[in-house]
């Protein structure tokens, strides 16, 4: 899969699915796939994700390949599938697949702030006439992330229904466009006017402060913060596998230089044991707002 504006970083491995080989008990895989939920262009979840890759590979001694499937659905798709051996997912799309792939959480991230949580934006114009306050989006265009977003769309939407606000009380929701790059594409659309309301996680508008005039760009609300993105295993994964990679990743230690460059790239401070409960918050948000 070949990705552009990459500079000297090394190239990413185009994955035949087709040509994949099941290992005997105990054997190693020939390729370990890793995917990241592609919420930012391929291009930034290569540089994200490459460094960490890499260090994974080189630790543990696994082929370990990055792989990008082009849209959220796609990338649970393959999870439910057993096409994506490492899933890096939100907790939205963990919540969704883990019950139907069976694929087992074993870690999750502190974001760079330190804490283990996030959270979402309710972003408007700076300049929009009509909106004052959160009650003011009613009859309003908004625009998610995509519908199985956590920070860009299910965070948001729980907001707006603590806040007596109901999905069909917009004109419309819409969801980002294309593959990869929607949370940009949130920002530029509520940046361009084209809708009134946007939702995207927490952290996103960093990646256009270069490219818009984020004076522009007001945020009307942060969401409370739940569970953050963490690292699954598809099920039947070989249970060495799993545990070298637990090991390679808790070792990664921010007061490392080498791996100070590794875990920022990648937008993480460390990475943690996880367990299913700790999404619990996260499925009740999902029932609460119908999503099951």
């Amino acid at each position: 899969m070949a990705l552009a504006g990459c500079g000297d970083q090394p190239t990413p491995v185009k994955v035949d699915m087709t040509q994949r080989e099941e290992s005997a008990a105990g054997a190693r895989q020939p390729v370990i796939t890793y995917a990241y939920l592609p919420q930012f262009s391929h291009t930034v979840s290569f540089e994200r994700h490459h460094r960490l890759v890499q260090y994974l590979t080189e630790t543990t001694g696994l082929n370990i390949q990055q792989i990008f499937p082009e849209t959220f659905h796609e990338h649970m798709l393959m999870v439910a599938q057993g096409k994506i051996d490492i899933s890096y997912a939100n907790p939205f799309v963990y919540a969704l697949t883990a019950e139907h792939s069976e694929a087992k959480v074993f870690a999750k991230i502190l974001e760079p702030s330190g804490e283990a949580n996030f959270g979402g934006l309710i972003i408007i114009r700076t300049d929009n006439p009509d909106i004052h306050s959160l009650q003011d989006v009613r009859g309003k265009r908004w625009i998610a992330v995509d519908q199985f977003s956590a920070g860009g769309y299910l965070f948001g939407l729980g907001y707006f229904i603590d806040n007596d606000i109901r999905p069909e009380d917009f004109a419309e929701i819409v969801f980002a466009p294309g593959p990869g790059g929607k949370q940009e594409s949130v920002i530029l659309g509520v940046y361009a006017g084209r809708y009134d309301v946007g939702t995207v996680r927490e952290g996103a508008l960093e990646l256009l402060e270069d490219k818009i005039d984020m004076s522009q760009i007001k945020i009307l609300a942060h969401t409370p913060r739940y569970p953050g993105w963490s690292f699954a295993a598809r099920a039947g994964l070989a249970e060495e596998v799993v545990r070298d990679l637990k090991e390679a990743m808790f070792a990664l230690d921010i007061d490392d230089p080498d791996h100070r460059l590794i875990l920022e790239s990648a937008a993480m401070r460390g990475i943690i044991p996880a367990a299913p409960e700790d999404f619990d918050a996260v499925r009740e948000l999902v029932r609460r707002a119908g999503l099951e």
